[in-house]
């Protein structure tokens, strides 16, 4: 019987001895596959989105309708004006116009569903006689009949816009702009609505030095 259990007693004694050696390589594998997964994390460089000065490439969001109201507001709108928005989106600020003050209002945006809803939307409110939206790019749009401008583009589209407005524009046209300004061009007034910074111009009489109306870009 003291030989029969032998080879059992060998056996877990060996047993005891190899298995901190296979917890020792297992730990050591993870070890290694946790440096190697952190390793490849850190090593990836941070994203960085370049600035657009391209209609197309300004993402829609919607201003919310209290801004929308101030901004007209501060624009001193009335049933007499012609209030253009730039990348009119779902047609909240042509319509707001119409339905609110009277005024006749054009809405200028490049993309199709976009100015199906926003016509779908003007429908709805019932100022289709007062509202046109046109389906086009705002750089190529004619707004030498308009009184109001409005704007939420992206700061270097507002820059690449600025000597069209001065070309097209009457002096006393009036430029409002949700959230971002004009750079050199200082505003006449800046107010803030519920955190959302609001900016007024008015078209002057003399063309600022920084703008150059031939090359139709703004200096640098």
């Amino acid at each position: 019987m003291r030989s029969s259990l032998r080879l059992p007693t060998l056996t877990v004694a060996l047993l005891l001895l190899v298995a901190p050696l296979v917890g020792c390589a297992q730990e050591r594998d993870s070890s290694s596959q946790e440096a190697s997964v952190d390793t490849a994390t850190t090593s990836l460089p941070e994203l960085e989105v370049a600035p657009s000065d391209s209609e197309a490439d300004v993402p829609f969001v919607e201003s919310p309708q209290p801004v929308v109201d101030s901004m007209l507001a501060l624009a001193n709108v009335t049933e007499d004006d012609v209030v253009y928005d730039l990348g009119s989106g779902d047609g909240r600020f042509p319509i707001t116009a119409a339905r609110t003050y009277g005024a006749r209002a054009v809405g200028i945006e490049i993309r199709p569903e976009l100015v199906k809803e926003a016509r779908a939307n003007a429908e709805k409110a019932g100022v289709t006689d007062l509202v046109d939206v046109r389906e086009g790019d705002l750089f190529e749009a004619d707004l030498s009949d308009a009184t109001v401008v409005t704007l939420y583009l992206l700061p270097s589209v507002n820059l690449k816009l600025r000597a069209k407005l001065f070309r097209e524009l009457e002096p006393g046209t009036r430029v409002v702009s949700h959230d971002f300004d004009m750079d050199e061009w200082q505003p006449d007034t800046t107010i803030e609505v519920d955190g959302n910074r609001l900016f007024l111009w008015t078209i002057p009489e003399e063309q600022p030095d920084f703008i150059d109306l031939d090359r139709g870009t703004p200096d640098p």
